[in-house]
């Protein structure tokens, strides 16, 4: 009798449509495998196209989204801008000088040759510099900062795309 329930749930939930999806909302229009071509960096800093098109493709792979060049739809983005600051007093360093990466990303959602949808981002990731002047270090503290603005920025860009 329990199996003849079980059954009959999972059948009437399959007739309805209804699935359970790894995370998000959906793409418009039925979209369900997105391509991702490498971003076009549009900054005056080479190389940063390889970090914000990875975490584009990663956040899609999380929620079962990230497809091949066959996809039923394709993100394009642009890497705008990219800029450094010297931000404030870090809390609880005794004066000590953070560093402030800003970037703005540009995503286009398409669906063939039809755009469905275009969302700009802006985010900010904050790293401190290195003791006594060590610049491969505070460099090495600057790239980890990009990567993890990139992640902050493509999980917001899919979501936006996602809703529209």
């Amino acid at each position: 009798m329990k199996r003849a329930l079980a059954v009959t749930i999972c059948l009437a939930a399959v007739a309805c449509g209804y699935r359970f999806t790894a995370a998000g909302a959906g793409f418009p229009q039925g979209i369900h495998k997105v391509f991702v071509p490498v971003i076009v960096n549009r900054t005056t800093e080479p190389g940063l196209e390889g970090a914000f098109t990875e975490a584009l493709r990663e956040q899609l792979a999380r929620g079962g989204y990230l497809g091949g060049e066959a996809s039923d739809g394709r993100i394009e983005g642009e890497l705008l801008s990219v800029t450094a600051l010297v931000a404030q007093l870090a809390p609880g360093t005794s004066g000590a000088l953070t560093y402030r990466v800003v970037a703005t990303l540009r995503v286009r959602l398409f669906r063939d040759k039809t755009l469905l949808s275009q969302t700009d981002v802006t985010g900010t990731e904050d790293y401190l510099p290195a003791l006594r002047a060590d610049v491969l270090t505070t460099e090495a503290n600057r790239q980890a900062a990009i990567r993890r603005l990139a992640s902050a920025l493509a999980t917001d860009a899919v979501a936006r795309l996602q809703t529209g």
